[in-house]
């Protein structure tokens, strides 16, 4: 997947999953959850224990479930080169990391700096990123999102961090490209107890509700 087909994929969704978990039972049904309630982007971010299994498991079985995998908090070069050897489409750092953004410009995938000032967002842009995380999102607002942009026009942001059915659509009118949900649609405690039927209609019901 390149840049512009990542773009048009959130553009489309609206939505970007982000799973932070201690246990996953089957990356694969997890990705088949996701993609069933609406979701076809999943991160799968390196603080979750084995975290480069489950996403080489999810990787290898795209055909299956369909959803583009990728790699989040991702903070350093031999990070991003594992998540790539493991199957990531994407790539997205917390944080301003040159190198990291070095390593997915020469694997040619899409990536996504996080930002939180406008300098910030500035330093993502010098570097390639075509979409900023912007994070924390919920202890910034909304109205922040559009401050960003005076200065910033066009400019893709990803708001992340404390995004839920109630203010999602409040992020998405203030101008951002997609949010990105964690525990709203992947509650840790069904992600590690494979409760994936639970997780489709919590993802159903989020992305329903997004306009």
């Amino acid at each position: 997947m390149n840049t512009p087909e990542m773009i048009e994929l959130l553009h489309r969704d609206k939505a970007l999953a982000v799973v932070r978990a201690e246990a996953i039972t089957d990356a694969a049904e997890l990705c088949g959850a996701l993609v069933a309630g609406g979701i076809n982007a999943v991160e799968f971010t390196f603080t979750i224990p084995g975290m480069l299994t489950h996403l080489a498991r999810a990787a290898e079985t795209v055909e299956t479930h369909g959803a583009i995998v990728g790699a989040g908090t991702v903070l350093h070069a031999d990070q991003a080169r594992a998540a790539i050897d493991a199957g990531a489409r994407f790539i997205i750092a917390p944080g301003i990391r040159p190198e990291v953004a070095e390593v997915a410009v020469q694997a040619g995938i899409p990536f996504c700096l996080g930002a939180m000032t406008p300098t910030e967002v500035a330093m993502a842009l010098d570097l390639g990123s075509a979409m900023v995380k912007i994070f924390p999102a919920a202890t910034m607002g909304s109205r922040y999102l559009m401050d960003l942009q005076e200065p910033y026009p066009g400019v893709r942001l990803l708001p992340t961090g404390g995004i839920t059915l109630a203010n999602a659509n409040e992020f998405l009118d203030a101008g951002a490209l997609a949010v990105c949900v964690d525990s709203a649609v992947l509650p840790g405690a069904l992600v590690a107890a494979g409760q994936y039927e639970a997780i489709t209609g919590l993802a159903s019901e989020f992305t329903a509700a997004l306009h």
